[in-house]
């Protein structure tokens, strides 16, 4: 354990990311950080916080701002209930908390959108408490360097690694020692091709000693993949606006607008509907991920089966209207044939 907790910190402190999140201990830039990087790669989400700060500065100004305007500068990020929690937690936050953060990992746990991973990450990085982060970079360093087969999203696994997590946690510096060991897992012991000739701890890794390197961490594959036929009715106005329509609840894109749709039940259905219709564009392919949608994008002026909350909205009425990036996509390569 020494040996290890060791080195990742001398390794972090020569090989560690100059990122904006770490040169802070507010909650607020700290929480901030943390939700906009689940899922999402630091290159493509730091703009995206750099936006957010310099927007909302503190967590009553993100509170005070409408859901519409979030999801506006959340656009393109994906994982829309992240951008909605997001909003939600800073509304609770404000009204519950007086706009100041819980400073107790139990505290935090009672937020809107906030699990335990998120939790330890405010508690250890704004408050400095000695709580373990585990996330898949941790996961992976863990199983590799200690040799646990056990699957890392398994009832067995789960216990096991946070143990593991919790023991080798450097109670005197546990904001140190939480960054050293996700930044080695995202810069070192990479999922694919790990840097191991220039690895610190190569000769107690206990993956390297038996060959398993490409085969740990084990993780059990539950996902199953749903595929939808949508079908978007492209339709204008006389000012050559096009028709939107804002997305209900309880599914992708909760609250962004979009053409209005006709979704179809498999691809038979899809093909007899479509051999009628002008499409434009093609086929667009959007993989989200539980689900492969097909999409089309068709000029039919006999559709008219467009709900009572329909709006017409040009190009800069875009900028006040969240879009999901398949909308986004279709826009870049033919809004010159559309407007």
């Amino acid at each position: 354990m020494q040996v290890l907790r060791q080195a990742l910190q001398e390794w972090y402190n020569s090989h560690q990311r100059d990122l904006p999140w770490r040169h802070t201990n507010d909650p607020y830039a700290i929480w901030l950080s943390e939700i906009i990087l689940q899922q999402t790669r630091v290159d493509q989400g730091l703009p995206y916080y750099q936006r957010f700060l310099s927007n909302y500065p503190d967590v009553l100004q993100l509170a005070a701002a409408t859901q519409q305007e979030v999801l506006n500068l959340w656009q393109g990020l994906g994982y829309y209930s992240r951008g909605r929690n997001l909003h939600a937690t800073a509304q609770q936050i404000a009204q519950d908390y007086s706009g100041v953060f819980p400073d107790t990992h139990e505290g935090l746990l009672k937020l809107k959108g906030v699990g335990p991973y998120t939790a330890a990450a405010i508690a250890s990085f704004a408050y400095n408490l000695p709580h373990a982060v585990i996330d898949g970079n941790v996961f992976r360093v863990l199983s590799r360097y200690f040799g646990i087969e056990a699957p890392i999203n398994s009832t067995e696994g789960k216990p096991i690694f946070e143990a593991l997590a919790k023991e080798l946690l450097d109670q005197g510096n546990p904001a140190l020692h939480n960054q050293a060991i996700m930044e080695f897992g995202a810069l070192q012991c990479k999922p694919v091709s790990p840097n191991c000739s220039a690895c610190p701890v190569l000769t107690t890794c206990s993956a390297h000693r038996n060959n398993q390197v490409a085969l740990l961490p084990i993780k059990l594959k539950k996902v199953k993949v749903r595929k939808r036929f949508f079908v978007y009715h492209l339709q204008q106005n006389a000012q050559k606006q096009l028709a939107f329509q804002k997305r209900g609840p309880k599914d992708i894109w909760e609250g962004l607008f979009e053409f209005p749709l006709t979704e179809f039940a498999d691809e038979n259905q899809l093909k007899s509907y479509l051999a009628d219709q002008i499409i434009i564009g093609g086929r667009f392919q959007h993989i989200l991920t539980h689900q492969r949608i097909e999409a089309y994008f068709v000029v039919d002026p006999n559709w008219n089966q467009m709900h009572s909350d329909v709006i017409f909205l040009d190009l800069a009425g875009l900028q006040d209207h969240p879009i999901p990036r398949l909308i986004d996509k279709f826009l870049i390569a033919h809004s010159n044939e559309l407007f």
